[in-house]
């Protein structure tokens, strides 16, 4: 895996959340032979024993269930422990959810998305109205699950900054997800000011949350700037479909690249549908950006 990366011209990879255990003496084994540096991994890298798919959710700081929390912080610190020997620079977190038996405010907005394929979103007036009102709904509904994301994440600052690794707070894509984007300096200034972690922009769950209205994507980027530990790069066809060769859709990298910092990580987080080609001209992309 790291040997075909490396082949197509990368020097440095991203550890994702579907790492699984059994591939871990083979990642280290090319970090220690020097194939391939690691930049950044993703909670939760490697996965639990006996996990064989993607799970970057499989548990929630937000979560009541007490079992789950614990669940969730001595993962992460596994995490952590894993990136500090592979010496990436980020582990990139998701933040929980909202959670709702039934009325869930974002199923509610993508039903109305479904049932209305010519309504021009996020214009339409009728839209704007469901819109107001789930927004309100998520508001009510989110004091504790927030609260208590923001008193698991305390509990695993200090041990990655002991570590030397930052945590990437990831903007997400779901409605229901937390934080919710404007909240984020918010959070990040009620964190000890020498606490080891920062923003993480996605640009398609940018793209994603600005066609349904909730965001504008340059003022998200404009409001997190100085803030921002890296990116993932990916675009966004017409369908909604993100993970997508860079060029081939609707995000304005231009746009995205005036936000660009020497210090930050950049990674193209592209499908495993995309083809070899797409991946190459994808990175040229992103190359001919950053020379210019």
């Amino acid at each position: 895996m790291a040997k075909e990366m490396a082949a197509l011209g990368f020097s440095h990879i991203e550890l994702s959340h579907g790492v699984r255990i059994t591939l871990v003496p083979g990642i280290l084994k090319a970090v220690e032979d020097g194939i391939v540096k690691v930049g950044s991994t993703h909670n939760f890298c490697p996965l639990p024993t006996g996990v064989v798919h993607a799970a970057p959710n499989l548990f929630e700081p937000s979560s009541g269930d007490v079992r789950e929390h614990e669940q969730w912080v001595r993962h992460t610190k596994r995490s952590i422990d894993f990136a500090a020997q592979v010496k990436a620079r980020v582990l990139v977190c998701h933040l929980g959810s909202v959670r709702f038996f039934w009325l869930n405010p974002g199923k509610r907005l993508r039903a109305y998305a479904a049932l209305h394929p010519n309504a021009q979103l996020p214009e339409d007036e009728k839209y704007r109205k469901v819109l107001k009102k789930s927004t309100e709904k998520l508001r009510k509904k989110m004091g504790p699950f927030w609260e208590r994301t923001k008193a698991s994440v305390n509990e695993v600052l200090d041990y990655a900054k002991q570590k030397g690794v930052r945590l990437g707070f990831e903007n997400r894509e779901k409605f229901e997800e937390l934080p919710m984007d404007e909240d984020f300096p918010t959070f990040l200034n009620e964190l000890p000011a020498d606490a080891s972690c920062g923003y993480w922009h996605d640009t398609g769950h940018a793209d994603i949350k600005e066609k349904m209205g909730v965001i504008n994507h340059r003022l998200q980027l404009d409001l997190m700037k100085g803030r921002t530990l890296g990116f993932h790069l990916h675009d966004v066809n017409e369908e909604g479909d993100d993970h997508q060769p860079i060029g081939t859709g609707r995000i304005d990298f231009r746009m995205v690249r005036e936000f660009w910092q020497p210090e930050q990580v950049l990674v193209l987080e592209l499908s495993p549908r995309v083809a070899v080609d797409g991946v190459r001209a994808s990175k040229e992309r992103i190359e001919a950006l950053l020379g210019s």
